[in-house]
């Protein structure tokens, strides 16, 4: 039989002490992850909500008629061809607006800055279609909170109706 002496159960204290430094150091390096994790997830929520208002206005742009329309322009209500939100560029101050001009609650950090509408040809490379002559491309951009500007673009075309 072993003496009790000899058979050692436990840890020193210079072993636990080694043991809190490690585990202290990993906890510090994984909270830091986190906390930066943490700090940065609004900036992608900010930046998704400039998505659906440029959708938005993008849409109600390209539902407007190709050829202008006499008697149309501001306010937005009137708006009824693509060109009036060209001349001068439509853009919001203050927040978002709902076409009768109401500022639309949640939204007062974000506005359009800028609406461009350019006549642009659209050709196919290989030469299998015609080009399309009437053609406006329509580009809508969004300035969020952060001061970031995000763009999105859409063509309208000029067909014949029935």
């Amino acid at each position: 039989m072993t003496p009790a002496s000899s058979i050692h159960k436990g840890f020193t204290l210079v072993e636990l002490i080694i043991l809190i430094v490690v585990i202290s150091a990993a906890l510090v390096g994984v909270l830091i992850v986190f906390q930066n994790t943490v700090r940065s997830s609004a900036d992608p929520q900010e930046q998704k909500q400039a998505l659906p208002i440029a959708e938005a206005l993008l849409d109600e742009i390209l539902l407007a008629s190709y050829d202008p329309v006499a008697g149309t322009g501001p306010p937005r209500a009137n708006f009824n061809d693509v060109d009036d939100y060209a001349v001068p560029p439509y853009s919001t101050a203050g927040g978002m607006k709902d076409i009768q001009n109401n500022p639309i609650p949640g939204l007062q950090d974000y506005n359009v800055s800028n609406v461009t509408v350019t006549v642009v040809t659209l050709d196919d490379t290989s030469g299998t279609l015609p080009a399309v002559t009437e053609a406006k491309r329509v580009t809508v951009t969004v300035t969020g909170p952060a001061g970031f500007a995000f763009s999105m673009d859409g063509f309208r075309l000029k067909y014949v109706g029935p």
